[in-house]
């Protein structure tokens, strides 16, 4: 197994770079750039627009703008915000902090709703409970999540005049406040998604138990609780595990940037949506890129676990 991650890390390598040269091309192919940002809002000459271009490297060659992008890279470097002059790296993972407790919160809050109501649903097939919990995994699909949001910070202030606090403190310094902070937008952006992992993991566990090694532990008289979470949940939560992965780290900058922007939330997502209404480059790129890194590592974490999960699956 050693081996086979070692293949991995490395086949990440070339996967970043397209990741890079995509993001690279993509905001340069945007209209405008910061420096016309920046001078569109009073009249303005144009030596002026060259010269604030010249002070950002805008007039070099692309090869040699994204050479000395990934060179910075390479050395963790995610270069100078034009914007706010600091560096990147430092307020990406100073941020990090505010996505990754969204997101995690969200994750729990979707395996809470997911595993109970998706085991009990494909346990009781075509039964009431398996109608209802369809109908509001269904629900919860449907509803988008920016409106889901602005519902549940506008009913409780008008029927109970009470609002999520809005300066940001973190876990550590006010636990109250920021769980009062945290607590809506976790809900909400875990409803959608133990929407999603709810029918995987029906859809996975009904097929599970229709396999003959769980026919023999019912002939050999098992308890249904030691059947079913003994023996097939074990396999069953496999797609699950994949789609935990890949979700958890995907809202960093999906479902983070419209809960972040609704609960003003100083996280990645924020942050980088307004770098990109001023095509502040650095700060996209390097969002994007963090999030692709991301992405390639809990997918390596995923497929490893896939032989802790199941004894089947060697990796040479």
């Amino acid at each position: 197994m050693t081996s086979y991650a070692i293949r991995r890390l490395l086949f990440c390598i070339p996967v970043l770079f397209v990741v890079m040269l995509t993001v690279f091309v993509a905001t340069r192919a945007l209209p405008g750039d910061y420096a016309l940002q920046q001078l569109s809002t009073s009249p303005f000459a144009p030596d002026d627009l060259r010269e604030l271009r010249h002070q950002l490297g805008y007039d070099q060659p692309l090869i040699q703008q994204f050479g000395e992008w990934a060179w910075d890279v390479v050395r963790f470097d995610l270069g100078t915000s034009f914007q706010t002059n600091s560096s990147v790296t430092e307020e990406l993972f100073t941020r990090l902090e505010v996505t990754g407790e969204l997101g995690l919160l969200s994750m729990v809050v979707a395996l809470l709703i997911a595993i109970p109501i998706g085991v009990l649903s494909a346990v009781r097939q075509d039964s009431i409970l398996d109608y209802v919990s369809r109908f509001f995994a269904i629900l919860g699909l449907a509803l988008p999540e920016f409106w889901l949001a602005t519902i549940v910070l506008l009913l409780p202030a008008i029927w109970w005049q009470w609002s999520p606090p809005v300066v940001y403190k973190s876990l550590w310094e006010d636990p109250a406040t920021n769980l009062q902070m945290m607590l809506l937008p976790a809900l909400v952006g875990g409803l959608g998604l133990g929407a999603v992992m709810m029918r995987l993991l029906r859809s996975s566990l009904l097929e599970v138990l229709r396999q003959d090694y769980i026919r023999t532990a019912w002939s050999k008289g098992l308890r249904e609780r030691h059947v079913i979470m003994g023996h097939a949940l074990r396999n069953a939560s496999l797609p699950l595990l994949t789609v935990t992965g890949i979700a958890f780290v995907s809202r960093f900058l999906g479902g983070a940037v419209i809960l972040e922007t609704i609960f003003t939330l100083p996280g990645i997502g924020q942050y980088t949506l307004r770098a990109f209404t001023v095509r502040d480059y650095p700060v996209v790129q390097g969002a994007v890129l963090l999030v692709a890194a991301g992405v390639v590592l809990s997918s390596l974490i995923v497929d490893l676990l896939y032989a802790v999960l199941d004894p089947r699956i060697k990796y040479a």
